[in-house]
């Protein structure tokens, strides 16, 4: 009887082991985002479509990938909660703006420096190979076990838009006043000579139609979801800041699974990456050719009149951000910043 109890014992582990075994051999990832799942509209769900598929392509159906648009997973800081968490029961990743990364990370906000990037390319050497992202990414993973894999292009540079003149140099800013998103874009317009007042996004048609502000800075995406060229003439195309979130995926998931599998998540991150860069210069230059068509007037600074925006707004701007990241962070951020606009020329 004793040795009956003790094989039924063996082979209820072995199966155990087998069960387990297979559920090993084919695991559901779940990935969060912000946004519908709209690829025309959406540039984070564009990503995920195409990252999802070369997953599931590379890894032979063993990893799938589920997706859950329109933070149903949670908002930022719950999303993030959820994936830093250690175990292999938090099989997740997720796209964070910096709402998400900054709470664990506030260093992040060293690379959205407005000015930094003088275009696209230079804004890709800084994501993809620069002293400042591979020790964010370093320093990401020693405070939370989570991996920052990449900086996830989804939208075109930010633009300055206004209703009552041209603006080509921080001069032509005195006596505007812009809704600022943030304490970081008050802290930009006043900078320049204008004022800054925050406004939601779902009052900002209202507030420039009624003249409470006279403009606004977003990328051009934006500006034509949300109509702005109605109630805006003006288009100030100066490469504010970068418009991107970052990929993030929970370590004991990332570092259980073999060689293999962990290599062709990795290489499907950067791939559809590049596609969404590509999508994303293309689909911001159709923008910008629609807002001219509906009737605003584009302009694209030079050289020196970008200097005289960088002058003027850098620095208060850093310094307002020394508090939040640290010199030694911000140092690096635009030397290297400085480095990939160079070697992009």
């Amino acid at each position: 009887m004793r040795y009956g109890k003790f094989f039924a014992a063996i082979l209820l582990l072995v199966f155990c082991l087998a069960v387990s075994g297979t559920s090993m051999a084919s695991v559901e990832v779940k990935m969060s985002y912000n946004g519908p799942a709209d690829v025309d509209n959406n540039a984070v769900h564009l990503y995920a479509v195409n990252f999802k598929k070369l997953v599931e392509e590379g890894t032979g159906g063993e990893v799938t990938i589920r997706l859950f648009p329109d933070s149903q997973l949670g908002n930022e800081e719950e999303r993030m909660e959820l994936l830093t968490k250690q175990g292999m029961n938090q099989p997740v990743i997720n796209v964070a703006s910096f709402a998400g990364v900054a709470p664990v990370f506030p260093e992040i906000y060293a690379s959205a420096v407005p000015f930094m990037f003088d275009s696209y390319e230079a804004a890709h050497l800084f994501f993809d190979e620069s002293r400042y992202w591979n020790r964010a990414r370093e320093e990401f993973h020693q405070r939370t076990g989570a991996y920052l894999l990449e900086a996830v292009e989804e939208g075109g540079f930010l633009a300055f838009t206004n209703n009552k003149k041209e603006i080509r140099t921080a001069d032509d800013f005195k006596g505007l006043r812009f809704r600022g998103m943030d304490e970081g874009q008050v802290i930009l317009f006043e900078s320049f000579g204008a004022s800054g007042t925050p406004i939601p996004w779902t009052e900002l048609y209202m507030a420039l139609k009624s003249g409470v502000v006279d403009g606004q800075m977003n990328p051009a995406m934006y500006i034509k979801m949300g109509s702005l060229y109605e109630v805006q003439k003006y288009l100030t195309l100066a490469n504010i800041q970068y418009s991107d979130q970052f990929l993030v995926i929970n370590g004991d998931l990332l570092d259980s699974l073999p060689a293999e599998q962990r290599s062709v998540i990795i290489e499907a991150a950067k791939k559809a990456n590049a596609l969404n860069r590509q999508a994303m210069q293309d689909a911001d230059q159709k923008d910008i050719d629609f807002l001219v068509e509906k009737g605003m007037i584009a302009y694209a600074p030079n050289h020196d009149e970008m200097e005289t925006l960088r002058k003027a707004g850098q620095p208060a701007y850093v310094e307002w951000l020394k508090a939040k990241v640290g010199q030694d962070w911000l140092d690096l951020a635009l030397e290297c910043a400085r480095n990939a606009n160079e070697k992009s020329k």
